[in-house]
């Protein structure tokens, strides 16, 4: 199969609501094309840097993680009327077909989408005659 394959957690799945599936509870939105002899997969992250952001593979599974710490205010002549912008973090991970080279997958990050191409091996894409002889 030459798509990427999400875990579904039981927040992606949305508890079996399809209305709450559509919000992904805060999860970055993704987008992921095949672009010849590539797949790019595009991720909204607003607001973030690529410093932020943590990628890994391990095991044929591409993870995109990151964690925000609240950053703490020490001024003696305020208080909090509204205070929603606290701690976040999210981490997403996709199984990675088999025809992708890993080791030759590249990330570049601007205007606050992450994007990631990661290159088929054609020696698997292709296909072939097979001869079948008679026993």
């Amino acid at each position: 199969m030459n798509e990427l394959a999400l875990f579904n957690s039981l927040f992606e799945d949305g508890f079996g609501f399809p209305e709450l599936r559509k919000t992904h509870f805060g999860m970055p939105k993704v987008d992921v094309k095949q672009n010849g002899d590539t797949y790019v997969l595009d991720m909204d992250l607003p607001g973030l840097t690529e410093k932020d952001v943590d990628l890994s593979l391990k095991d044929n599974v591409l993870t995109i993680s990151s964690t925000q710490e609240e950053k703490k205010e020490n001024k003696k002549n305020s208080e909090w009327i509204v205070h929603e912008r606290t701690s976040s973090s999210f981490s997403r991970s996709f199984t990675l077909p088999d025809d992708v080279e890993g080791s030759k997958i590249s990330a570049s990050f601007k205007n606050g989408v992450l994007t990631i191409t990661m290159p088929r091996n054609k020696a698997l894409t292709e296909s072939k005659k097979i001869a079948i002889t008679a026993a």
